[in-house]
Parts: structure tokens; sequence; C-alpha cells
């Protein structure tokens, strides 16, 4: 049996829709999803606790997906069966996302779960390889693909971000702690003038069994909004919610949009 621990945004509820048989959502208290609804709510100091019930409810498998606030932890709500997790959890919430990430499973397959990522569960939630809008990238497009992914693996040293935004070889914005969204607000009034592209896909190195990368329509009509060229992702990193949806917006408004190969 397989168990989803949803968060925001449009992932669990397409995830949740692809499979044949639902699968048994939960959510961590503060993370809440708002597309699909809960079975089990969880607080992170009874980790240990939700676990046990996951155990008794026949769970095997876990896949995380959707947007999922970093926790604060009250000790005073810490039960028994998650005291021994302790240790794991101060260390993980000292970490930057992807190490907190990396504690998380370690601790489910502990306990003998199978951690899945969202991609293996709904395999068509990844976007084929090549062009697949009626405009294509040009020849600076394919020169700027090449320097948005060299940023991206510059950023993941720090642990900022999955996506920037490219103009003649120079990043012109880069994700942060905001998120994708509001980096490409702050491209709306540039000063350059329009062009460029949006580069998106997974840290180098990191667990793609959580956090990978996802576009949707509102993010095309975003890229439009801060007047980039098209959309760059890497092939097999980005996970693209509504395809069908995706393809036919880049189209209506003049983008372009390449799962580009590594």
């Amino acid at each position: 049996m397989l168990a989803l621990i949803a968060g925001r945004g449009g992932l669990p509820h397409e995830l949740t829709r692809s499979l044949v048989k639902r699968p048994l959502i939960c959510a961590l208290m503060g993370s809440e999803p708002d597309q699909v609804d809960a079975e089990i709510t969880f607080r992170l100091e009874q980790l240990g606790s939700f676990i046990t019930r996951l155990k008794s409810a026949g769970v095997t498998e876990i896949c995380m997906a959707g947007g999922i606030a970093r926790p604060s932890v009250d000790p005073a709500q810490i039960d028994a069966e998650t005291l021994p997790l302790v240790p794991i959890l101060q260390a993980a919430l000292g970490q930057g996302d992807d190490g907190a990430l990396r504690a998380v499973i370690e601790i489910f397959e502990r306990f003998g779960f199978a951690v899945r990522a969202a991609h293996e569960v709904a395999p068509d939630l990844l976007a084929k390889e090549g062009v697949l809008t009626t405009i294509q990238p040009g020849e600076i497009d394919k020169f700027d693909a090449a320097r948005g992914a060299e940023v991206v693996a510059a950023m993941a040293a720090a642990d900022i971000g999955q996506s920037c935004a490219i103009r003649n070889r120079q990043a012109i914005a880069i994700e942060n702690l905001f998120g994708t969204d509001w980096m490409l607000a702050t491209l709306r009034q540039r000063p350059d003038g329009p062009g460029g592209l949006f580069y998106k896909a997974p840290k180098p190195g990191q667990d793609r069994r959580a956090d990978l990368p996802t576009i949707g329509p509102n993010t095309v009509e975003q890229v439009a909004a801060a007047q980039l060229s098209g959309l760059v992702l890497e092939a097999g990193g980005v996970i693209v919610l509504d395809q069908d949806t995706v393809i036919e917006a880049c189209n209506r408004l003049g983008l372009f949009l390449w799962v580009r190969g590594v």
C-alpha cells in the first residue's frame, strides 16, 4: 500500500488522479495540501507515532509530493515513540532543504518503508525529451540553456534553488528562498527589455525521491509576463503538471518549451 505525504500545489492532486488505486493521503501539520483531502494529519513531534500508524494500515511504500514548509519543533509535543528520532530530526532541521529531505527519507527507510519518487509512481508526470512547441529555440537559446545548467549547478553548492533566467549567457535572475514565481515577478520591470529564457533543473546530486522541480500552466503565464522567450527543462528532472495545457499555453503566448537532454 502506498502512502502519499502531500504538500501544497498541484502535484499531489495530479499524482493521485493518475494512479489506479488511491493512496493513503497524509499531511504534515502546517503544510496541509490545498488540492487534495488528507486522511491523516501528523505533527513532526509525533513522527514515531505516525510511522506506527502507517505500519498498522499496511503501508509499505511512501511518496512525498508537494510543497512543505520547514516546521518548527515544540519540545513539549514530542511523544515517546518519537523521542529516539530527535537527534536525527534536530540535525535535519539544521541542514539545507536537500539535507533535511535526505534525513527524513533515512528515517522512513530505517523503519522498512520503500520511499518512491513521484515520477516513479506516475511516470507520465515527466515530459518527453525534445522541443514540444511550435516555436523553436534559436542558436543563442542553446548557449543560454547551457549557461543555465551551469548556473543551477553552482546554485546547488549553496542550496539556493532550482531555476534561473538567462539572457545572452548572463544570469538575470536566480531562484531563492521566495521561489520561482517571485523570481519571475522581479523580471516584469526588467531594464534590459524582452528576451532570454527560463531554465529549471534538479540540483546535481540531489535525492530525486523528493523535491523534484515542478512547473505547470501558471509557470508559463509567469514566464510570458517576465518577457522571456521560452522555457528549458532538464529532461527526466522536471515534473510538468497538466502537460497539454502547458504546451497549449506556450504556443498561445509565443514561447518555446524545450525539454533538454543532459
